[in-house]
């Protein structure tokens, strides 16, 4: 499975747009390679640079299986982030260049169960579901 973004090259700078220092919208991400087993898809944005460690952007999950997630949508059930919101989190590190990593996962199953779960909840509910996983690392300094 791969993840890509038509906005931004893996390991290369975001920009400003998806940005806190810009519009603030999640990017629109590719999916390609998707196992045909697949019945679901689930999503973590998370910066482990930041002075919390990892911050957690993104959390979304039972995503219907698709090859793109548009620039600026909800395409699931949403989890908390670190802020406790159910929303995307754009970067905005507050000194350096910090990565954001966005992983992909292919579950065999929905999870269905319901908004709200945080990260690690989501992976524990995960356990013995994926299919296939991958990773898209974008970076961020403010100017």
């Amino acid at each position: 499975m791969e993840i890509s973004s038509p906005d931004f090259e893996h390991n290369g700078l975001m920009p400003v747009k998806f940005s806190c220092q810009g519009e603030g919208v999640n990017p629109a991400l590719i999916i390609k390679n998707i196992p045909k087993a697949a019945e679901s898809l689930a999503l973590i944005v998370d910066d482990p640079d930041a002075p919390l460690k990892p911050y957690i952007h993104w959390v979304v999950y039972d995503i219907p299986v698709v090859s793109r997630l548009e620039e600026n949508s909800a395409p699931g059930t949403l989890g908390v982030n670190t802020s406790g919101d159910i929303e995307y989190v754009s970067p905005c590190p507050p000194t350096g260049t910090h990565r954001y990593f966005f992983k992909i996962y292919a579950l065999d199953s929905m999870l269905n169960l319901g908004d709200g779960l945080n990260k690690q909840e989501l992976e524990k509910a995960m356990q013995g579901h994926i299919l296939d996983k991958a990773e898209l690392i974008g970076l961020f300094k403010k100017k």
